[in-house]
């Protein structure tokens, strides 16, 4: 018996979609069928991003987010539902970093970070859920998804990144959380925590000598594509993975278990 995941008439919004892990997910859900809402700060990559899914056939659409930014994200996720229908999807994605000893961590870096990964991810999710949670009680068949990207950072400390993984370390708790709250409600809450992928933002840094230290020291001395994620991310999406809830998966080639 064949199995195929097809997102044909859902709308999932990507935020952090302008680049990298999240450019990934809005293309590899466009390509299942849905109808995806990017959202960043980058609003001209984003137009690059929807004319490069619309060339390969697929619909989407473009909304600014500053997911430090309370009213902006109301506004965001008003205009996402304006534009392209209720929310079936949320792919939480944003995210920040700093690299630096916690003495050096000062209160700009602190919230800096804080206020994307976690203050920013709450409350994307919280408005977003608002809105799943009023859909359901109208029509109890209702199943919608929200997809936390986190990180093996929020599993274990990586040195010089003592703030990056606190915030990521919340995200894991916040899932869990949001996922005993909402899933009566037909939301399923899960998280992904992948390990070292390469994008484009982080190539050069594995192609220096301390970037090939790290890669040296990882399980299988090699890190992964966003291409690894896809299948992790259409299973977490779809209506097939109805008993996973509260899930905190790690996509990280067992860094996590060394």
């Amino acid at each position: 018996m064949g199995i195929e995941v097809n997102f044909e008439g859902k709308v999932a919004l990507i935020t952090g979609a302008s680049s990298g892990l999240g450019a990934r997910f809005a293309k590899v859900l466009a390509m299942a069928g849905a109808q995806v809402v990017l959202a960043s700060r980058r609003t001209e990559r984003l137009k690059e991003l929807r004319a490069e899914i619309e060339a390969d056939g697929g619909a989407a659409h473009v909304v600014a987010l500053d997911v430090t930014d309370y009213a902006s994200i109301k506004s965001a996720i008003a205009h996402a539902e304006t534009e392209a229908g209720p929310i079936d999807i949320l792919i939480n994605n944003s995210g920040v970093s700093t690299q630096q000893k916690l003495v050096d961590v000062t209160p700009e870096d602190y919230a800096f970070v804080m206020d994307t990964n976690q203050r920013g991810a709450f409350f994307v999710a919280q408005e977003t859920a608002k809105r799943m949670i009023t859909r359901y009680k109208g029509d109890p068949k209702k199943q919608h998804r929200i997809i936390n990207i986190a990180s093996v950072a929020g599993l274990r400390v990586i040195p010089q990144l003592g703030i990056y993984c606190m915030s990521k370390a919340a995200v894991v708790q916040m899932t869990k959380a949001m996922a005993v709250e909402w899933g009566k409600f037909g939301i399923n809450v899960n998280a992904i925590c992948p390990g070292y992928i390469e994008t484009e933002i982080n190539s050069e840094h594995f192609q220096t000598e301390q970037g090939k230290k790290l890669i040296d020291m990882l399980p299988r001395k090699r890190v992964g594509t966003p291409e690894d994620l896809d299948g992790l991310l259409l299973l977490l999406a779809a209506e097939e993975s109805r008993f996973l809830n509260g899930s905190i998966v790690a996509a990280d080639d067992g860094l996590s278990v060394t």
